[in-house]
């Protein structure tokens, strides 16, 4: 059985008492992204209708973590605006913005638009992410393009998520390399593989390593295959990777 990596102080209690650890017979983690590669989005063309795209990935007080078209998240406090959009109030979990006029609440995690169409074109070089209450990091993001809700998980080798999250992704895992990974509860198997692309707001980051394992989870783990293609950096309640 290979050596297991053990989670990092930012794992979520859940974890620590079902998973000990991601199966570390995963391989180092690849390269940079290259340029052009298959399935890599397309520059988006100048005449294309985007629409507002806001996600609140944050509160910190009486400010609110916004990312407006998957470009860097700033902390707003009431009255203050970033482009078109006004942060409004702040209440609990629930922000109210106005976005080109139109008011509307939006609740921690979720994303809206003022007008329907896909993802902000990618090409940036920096993530930003606000922690929880519990000082876990997470953000809203697209696994080989479909939706889902990351947390960063410093000390696990690679990707990981569940069997569940892999069927919603359409992640062929059965394909993927058979392993095993020990947790609490004994050995578990699990499938090691690389996923086409991860994406967080607009920066995409292609074939990274991953392990899909029949614990259950309520979020899919960043690793260290995805982190360490970036610089990290904590100001205060803000993670800031950037791209290497």
């Amino acid at each position: 059985m290979p050596h297991l990596a053990r989670f990092s102080s930012l794992a979520p209690r859940w974890a620590l008492a079902g998973l000990l650890a991601l199966c570390g017979a995963i391989g180092a983690p690849a390269g940079a992204q290259t340029p052009g590669a298959p399935g890599a989005a397309p520059p988006a063309s100048a005449g294309a209708a985007q629409g507002t795209r806001v996600t609140l990935q944050g509160i910190m007080g009486n400010k609110a973590l916004l990312v407006v078209n998957g470009r860097t998240a700033k902390a707003l406090s009431p009255g203050e605006s970033l482009g078109s959009v006004q942060l409004v109030a702040v209440k609990g979990e629930v922000v109210t913005i106005r976005v080109d006029g139109a008011q509307s609440d939006l609740h921690l995690g979720e994303t809206q638009a003022s007008v329907a169409g896909g993802a902000p074109p990618v090409g940036g070089s920096q993530i930003s992410m606000a922690s929880d209450a519990s000082g876990h990091f997470l953000a809203e993001g697209l696994v080989n393009g479909k939706p889902t809700r990351f947390m960063v998980d410093t000390g696990a080798t690679s990707v990981a998520m569940s069997l569940a999250d892999a069927v919603k992704l359409g992640v062929d895992y059965q394909k993927g390399r058979a392993v095993q990974v020990s947790t609490a509860n004994g050995v578990a198997p699990a499938y090691a593989l690389k996923l086409h692309s991860v994406r967080i707001g607009d920066v995409e980051v292609f074939d990274v390593d991953a392990v899909v394992t029949s614990q259950r989870m309520p979020y899919v783990l960043l690793g260290n295959s995805f982190l360490n293609r970036f610089q990290m950096r904590r100001d205060a309640d803000i993670l800031v990777l950037t791209r290497r």
